[in-house]
């Protein structure tokens, strides 16, 4: 059954349009991925820009009807939420188009992004106790994601690869992606303690992170605290549980 294309494109890189037209040729062609799991992404030229692709998993078939007929892919969320934190002026990757494949249900989709040229991801300084400014970058992106919170973003998968950092004239920018998992409401105090998590630090960093966030949030030091280190916990516990089962099937 023949495929058919369908691009949305942000209009201000139009001269992308024939690298969206042909984007499966150039993704083939560029051989090194930047990440390739379930999902794989590629740094690709086009034009005067560096484009980060996303190619994501082909779904199955009942998702593929779902996608096609019921809600958008994960690529139109993507490009949906990128314009979304943009409009609350909160960094993330300049959406530049979609291209989704049809046959005559969704069968590929890509998310196109300006490539983001950052210095580290918070996991680095999470690890490293002798990283450079430690804890003035703790404490930046503790503020970063109070100013997240109180716009009402809950970035659903902020985990520390997802977290972008660049040093710039002294400060730290920092810039959001795999984006596709968001929802954009009030949050409550405990949603708001649940979303970091998944950054899989240590007590005594979530700790130094919990202090400065409850700061900027106008919440109780010690409570905040409490809450994230025990919702760490939690979810320390159940992907050790998960990872347990995976590795005794595997035997």
């Amino acid at each position: 059954m023949p495929s058919q294309y369908q691009i949305t494109l942000n209009p201000k890189y139009e001269s992308c349009r024939d690298f969206c037209e042909h984007i499966d040729t150039h993704f083939a062609s560029q051989k090194e991925s930047v990440h390739k799991a379930r999902n794989e992404i590629k740094k690709i030229p086009c034009d005067r820009y560096s484009l980060m692709v996303k190619s994501f998993k082909t779904p199955n078939f009942l998702n593929r009807l779902v996608y096609t007929y019921l809600r958008g892919s994960k690529a139109q969320k993507s490009y949906d939420n990128a314009l979304k934190l943009q409009a609350l002026k909160i960094n993330t990757p300049e959406p530049v188009a979609i291209v989704k494949e049809l046959t005559p249900t969704l069968h590929k989709s890509f998310f196109i992004s300006i490539a983001f040229a950052y210095d580290f991801t918070i996991r680095e300084p999470l690890l490293d106790r002798n990283f450079e400014e430690r804890e003035l970058i703790f404490q930046e992106f503790a503020r970063f994601t109070a100013e997240l919170h109180e716009k009402g973003v809950l970035h659903k998968d902020y985990s520390p690869g997802n977290i972008l950092i660049k040093k710039e004239n002294g400060s730290y920018l920092f810039s959001i992606v795999d984006i596709n998992r968001m929802q954009f409401k009030v949050l409550s105090a405990e949603e708001r303690f649940k979303n970091f998590s998944r950054l899989w630090a240590d007590e005594d960093d979530m700790r130094i992170i919990a202090r400065y966030y409850a700061q900027y949030s106008g919440l109780n030091e010690e409570r905040s605290a409490e809450k994230m280190i025990a919702y760490d916990l939690e979810n320390k516990r159940i992907r050790n549980f998960k990872k347990k089962i995976r590795q005794k099937r595997a035997k």
